[in-house]
């Protein structure tokens, strides 16, 4: 059901929802979001569900009843021929000198509104262009998101709302019920009670499986600022398909969190918000220190077990690469993977020449496009098809040759004999302030 929403139905929707709009009703993006996820539940093959459904959601005012049935017997018909009589600007009224007409739209005359303009009235006819109501969906997977035009920005939010997200699971430290090799003695003594205490029925615990987590860092400075606006609606999207498994923070020259202000349904608001909460949109770019403020204020109550991080920024970089390298080596340790999406990358010949991506690629796991929607879809298949161990790290620590005319360091003092119970976390200004 949701490959047919999101396939031919869903233009279709659209502008259905377009038409709604020039008819006077209050149908936003929102809404119709909302209409793609129920009929995606109910199904299409009851014409009487579908119409109860959207008549639900789309109308909220008692006038606008009327209107919305005309238009819904009009716009969703059994269309025979390609012209009717019914226009659908005074939705019922019969005209006699006119007549709607559907079809391609005139050689050398834009097709953008639903309607034929003026011109076309003094002609004598209505011009409906039926090239809409097709499947943009393999031209807008090859678009870049600096083309959108306002149409095409509003069918591919649609469009990530259906992508189906899935990072896998991890396992917690918590233990239920299950086929596990931890023997569950409660539950054990409760069942063989009725043998008079003879152990002849063991029950075993689990651990228990969480949804993973997503951490994505997304950089709005001047030079993303062609990609922002598309990147807010993905991370939207992607904050919706998660249930909202998923931290979200915008940089450029300071690190903002946002994950409250994606706690709004309505996509326009959501934007709205965030573009109030950050201070410097579309400012400098520095990589290495929204990192580096990720890394002590937000690591530990973000990331938690086994999380991944998305970094989204095109690599241009003002600061110091030695500070962004070091940062993405912190921040590897705490981090399940690391998945670098640029713009950038999309390009046939593009190679990550930029200081800032040169300090940063021995960290990344990951180095994928997001400059549309078909690298949107690559970057789904990935997260779905993640392995469950741990990637191989591309790094290499550097080995430092040791000095015979200099004395070796002395081993730190070991708390105890036990390598188990020394602590295995060390904060990264410990020992800052020492000498």
């Amino acid at each position: 059901m949701a490959s047919s929403v999101a396939g031919q139905m869903l233009p279709n929707l659209l502008l259905f929802g377009r038409l709604l709009r020039r008819l006077g009703l209050d149908v936003h993006a929102g809404r119709m979001l909302d209409a793609v996820s129920v009929l995606e539940d109910i199904g299409l093959r009851r014409r009487g569900d579908v119409h109860a459904a959207l008549r639900t959601l789309l109308v909220h005012r008692r006038e606008d009843l009327p209107v919305f049935d005309e238009a819904f017997s009009v716009f969703w018909r059994q269309r025979k021929d390609q012209t009717f009589t019914m226009d659908l600007r005074s939705m019922g009224e019969q005209r006699r000198y006119r007549y709607v007409e559907a079809g391609p739209p005139p050689l050398g005359q834009p097709s953008d509104a639903v309607g034929a303009g003026d011109d076309d009235a003094e002609e004598g006819g209505d011009r409906i262009d039926i090239t809409r109501t097709y499947s943009a969906r393999e031209v807008l997977q090859s678009k870049d998101f600096s083309e959108f035009s306002p149409s095409e920005v509003a069918q591919a939010r649609l469009f990530m709302a259906s992508m189906a997200w899935d990072p896998g699971t991890r396992r917690s430290r918590r233990l239920v019920r299950g086929d596990g090799h931890a023997l569950d003695l409660r539950r054990t003594l409760r069942d063989n009670a009725q043998y008079g205490g003879e152990l002849l029925k063991l029950k075993h615990r689990r651990r228990k499986e969480k949804p993973r987590k997503l951490v994505v860092i997304c950089d709005v400075s001047g030079s993303m600022e062609r990609y922002t606006r598309m990147l807010l609606h993905f991370i939207h999207s992607l904050y919706g398909g998660l249930n909202g498994q998923v931290e979200a923070f915008l940089f450029a020259t300071r690190l903002t969190r946002v994950t409250k202000q994606l706690q709004h349904r309505d996509i326009d608001q959501a934007v709205g918000d965030v573009a109030k909460a950050v201070p410097d949109w579309s400012g400098g770019t520095r990589i290495g220190a929204a990192l580096k403020e990720f890394n002590f204020t937000w690591a530990r109550r973000t990331l938690g077990w086994g999380s991944i991080v998305l970094v989204v920024s095109d690599g241009w970089d003002r600061g110091e690469p030695e500070l962004l390298g070091r940062e993405m080596e912190r921040l590897q340790r705490s981090a399940r993977r690391i998945i670098w999406l640029s713009p950038l990358a999309g390009g046939a010949h593009y190679e990550p020449l930029t200081q800032g991506l040169r300090a940063a690629t021995p960290y990344i796991d990951d180095l994928l496009p997001v400059h549309n929607l078909a690298a949107l879809m690559d970057l789904a298949r990935h997260l779905n098809a993640l392995s469950t161990g741990a990637p191989e790290r591309r790094q290499r620590p550097p080995t430092v040759e040791a000095d015979a005319s200099e004395p070796e360091a002395a081993a730190p003092a070991q708390r105890s004999w036990h390598r188990d119970a020394n602590p295995t976390f060390r904060h990264p200004l410990w020992g800052r302030g020492e000498g």
